[in-house]
């Protein structure tokens, strides 16, 4: 299968190194700095019993070649229009675009213009972040991508492309509805990203103090309550994890988000939190601590944007 791996970040790097161990037709399309780098240094990953180093196959966006057979698509959301600009080439008729964002407002961006025929949707489930040298470092055992037909039905396609993540060790289990799915992650990390940029700490630094687990508990019945009203109640044991998550003491998680805010980068915060808020307001459900966090990360953005100007 002829595999183009869009990002070979902290997610499509990993999964795009999987895929090529595992003998896989694997090219990752890149920004210049990050091929330069790679040539340079190859694609490295570590932790948690990994110890891969490949020298990947390279293209940038002004050659991303193609068509290939599967497209993982794994950018932040504010990369995601460039990223569409990029990849339209690569995609043929027969091609199966996999993205792997939160949230879900990217599904309607790459339908439009890829064509609903192209898309599938996709669920990543990995804990992993980029070290100072531009490796890869997995901090935690997750390695997990679910896909499947936008409409819920059966697919030759889906099959295929689950059994070549499953012989590059990437547990991909079968998924009755991946829109639902894809709800239930982003109901998931929108908790946990308010949970620690509203708090500005780990989950163990909030779980410390007085109120702290009470808050990711309120934070997820808030966004379990979106999910819900837009038809995509979260199964008991998914909130139960989401829970033990967030209410865990000592623990270091924090998101790629929260990390990206305490950098003073730039956030996918309208993509997971502010999206999530518009929604609630038109379901009817009331959020307030879902609005705060998100207020909280648009004055960061505006602090970034007054910057640039």
């Amino acid at each position: 299968m002829r595999i183009l791996t869009v990002g070979a970040g902290a997610v499509g790097g990993f999964f795009g190194a999987r895929l090529a161990a595992a003998g896989q037709d694997v090219t990752f399309l890149v920004r210049p700095a990050r091929a330069k780098a790679l040539r340079a240094r190859g694609l490295r990953v570590e932790g948690q019993g990994e110890k891969l180093h490949l020298t990947p196959n390279l293209v940038t966006a002004d050659a991303p070649g193609g068509p290939y057979d599967l497209v993982l698509l794994s950018v932040k959301a504010t990369a995601l229009h460039t990223a569409l600009a990029d990849i339209e080439p690569a995609v043929g008729p027969d091609t199966a675009v996999v993205p792997l964002l939160n949230g879900v407002a990217h599904l309607d961006a790459l339908t439009a213009r890829l064509g609903a025929g192209a898309v599938l949707g996709g669920v990543a489930k990995v804990v992993t972040t980029l070290s100072a040298e531009g490796d890869i470092l997995r901090m935690a055992p997750p390695a997990v991508v679910l896909t499947g037909e936008i409409g819920a039905r059966p697919s030759a396609r889906v099959e295929r492309i689950r059994a070549v993540l499953a012989d590059a060790g990437i547990d991909s289990p079968e998924t009755g509805d991946i829109v639902a799915a894809m709800w239930h992650k982003w109901v998931f990390i929108s908790t946990l990203v308010a949970l620690t940029c509203l708090m500005r700490g780990t989950v163990g630094e909030v779980n410390a103090v007085p109120g702290g687990s009470e808050l990711g508990a309120s934070l997820l019945a808030e966004a379990a309550a979106v999910a819900e009203a837009a038809g995509h109640p979260v199964p008991e044991a998914e909130r139960a994890f989401t829970t033990s998550t967030v209410t865990a003491s000592g623990s270091p998680l924090t998101p790629s988000l929260y990390r990206d805010l305490v950098a003073g980068a730039p956030t996918e915060a309208d993509h997971v939190l502010t999206d999530l808020t518009v929604r609630a307001r038109a379901l009817g459900v009331s959020t307030p601590l879902l609005d705060l966090a998100a207020l909280h990360l648009r004055v960061h953005e505006h602090r970034l944007a007054a910057a640039r100007s």
